[in-house]
């Protein structure tokens, strides 16, 4: 009989578990905390843990966890939910297919400048929407590309799709990973936003170079025709990618400028959905019907970040994540920092297998994570890092990522045959994603 991998919310309700009965054996215990003034956070007192009276978790405890992690976890469970429903009346427009066939048809012979316009597109969408499964309806399109340019398909799709799950590692402003993740860190989104678009900028650089010299084959010359029949981009297309692409923008004026949270840039995006919906020719039924098809695709993540967020509500009011930092923090005490960092990344790298779900670790490894920097004497934003690199880059060859193996199944490149190319050139963003990981440690 051929088992199968259990599904996230199976994996994640036995966290629940698992940490409901975590609390029979670890003792409750916190750390001293005091004020500091120059952030207004709470931060621990090194060497002040302290045991104090069991608060043992109950079958009821168990149950009630639940509801109440997707309380607390509200504001990005509705930012999930209006975002990505908004995303979804945007391709079902056809923007973004007309968009992207219309820029392939635009260069014949110009290849390279092709891939890097192609990569930067998605890694914009990667970074501001985490793009990922809207790729699959792109598969029939990257496959003619292959063949018309006589390149290595999943060079195509490394570039298209890789660039995404990237863009989404790296960015600054991504909802469902670093925004998230500083927001559970306590710190300001704003904080680190040009580091943060400085790596990524180098990432998608080196990702792009790599696959437009490793992935052309033999045979393969600059005097190619035209890729794709040149079919102009329609008026309401134009509009709608305009109108996306103000969204991002706003959105990210919205974190720099006017310090925006998960509900202003709830109700941008939601704007921006029905506009496009709109003038998609979709009308007012059509786009409230869109929306509440989109909300049905993205419920899914919204119930993973309500059960993270009961996970760690177990482990909180039970009084042992203090001591569960505490017993992290002894082998790293004696480490120079540089290596700690290190353990902390490969840490998040390893946990992203059993837990797909970025946003869901986010919110499992950050409450940890955080307070465990305080003790190292650390920001945290190295917290944030180790967990923003660490996990995020895991999605491009991990088989837990549904998004990425329903991607490559639907362009007809088998796993081992995606994982055979695609090795080489992650090991190096990864390297690069610990470099920054590390070099945060002297710029923050």
């Amino acid at each position: 009989m051929k088992l199968s991998f259990p599904h996230p919310i199976i994996i994640l309700l036995s966290f629940v578990v698992i940490s409901a009965l975590a609390t029979l054996i670890i003792p409750s215990g916190e750390f001293d905390r005091v004020l500091d003034e120059q952030t207004g956070r709470a931060v621990v007192v090194p060497g002040s843990y302290h045991e104090i009276e069991d608060r043992n978790a109950s079958v009821y405890d168990i149950f009630l966890a639940v509801p109440e992690g997707f309380i607390e976890g509200a504001d990005i469970i509705v930012l999930i939910l209006l975002l990505g429903s908004s995303f979804y009346v945007i391709e079902k427009t056809g923007a973004l297919e007309a968009g992207l066939t219309a820029l392939i048809s635009s260069f014949g012979k110009a290849k390279s400048l092709l891939f890097y316009l192609l990569s930067i597109f998605f890694a914009l969408c990667g970074a501001t929407f985490a793009m990922q499964e809207e790729i699959i309806a792109l598969a029939p399109v990257l496959v003619i590309f292959g063949q018309r340019i006589n390149y290595d398909l999943r060079s195509v799709v490394a570039i298209v799709l890789g660039s995404s799950l990237i863009g989404g590692s790296f960015s600054p402003m991504n909802p469902f990973g670093s925004l998230l993740a500083l927001n559970t860190a306590e710190l300001d989104p704003s904080e680190g936003f040009i580091y943060r678009l400085a790596f990524l900028a180098l990432a998608i650089l080196i990702w792009t170079t790599y696959h437009v010299r490793a992935g052309k084959l033999k045979g393969a010359t600059n005097d190619e025709t035209e890729i794709l029949s040149n079919t102009p981009l329609s008026l309401r297309h134009k509009i709608i990618l305009l109108l996306t692409l103000g969204g991002i923008g706003a959105m990210g004026w919205g974190i720099v400028i006017q310090d925006w949270g998960f509900n202003e840039m709830s109700a941008c995006f939601f704007a921006v959905g029905i506009a496009a919906g709109l003038v998609g020719k979709l009308g007012p039924n059509g786009t409230a019907k869109t929306f509440a098809e989109g909300f049905g695709e993205m419920i899914f993540a919204g119930v993973i970040v309500g059960l993270a967020r009961s996970v760690y509500l177990i482990l909180q009011d039970s009084l042992i994540i203090d001591t569960i930092i505490y017993g992290l923090f002894q082998p790293l005490e004696s480490l120079p920092t540089p290596l700690a960092v290190t353990g902390m990344f490969i840490s998040n790298s390893l946990i992203h297998f059993p837990v797909p779900s970025t946003s869901g670790q986010a919110l499992l490894t950050i409450p940890l994570a955080g307070p465990l920097t305080d003790l190292l004497g650390l920001s945290r934003q190295v917290a944030v890092f180790t967990y923003q690199y660490g996990a995020g880059l895991v999605d491009v060859f991990s088989p837990t990522n549904g998004g990425m193996m329903a991607v490559i199944a639907a362009a007809g490149i088998s796993y081992n045959y995606w994982l055979r190319y695609i090795w080489k050139p992650i090991l190096i963003i990864m390297a690069l994603g610990l470099m920054a990981s590390i070099l945060s440690i002297y710029s923050f």
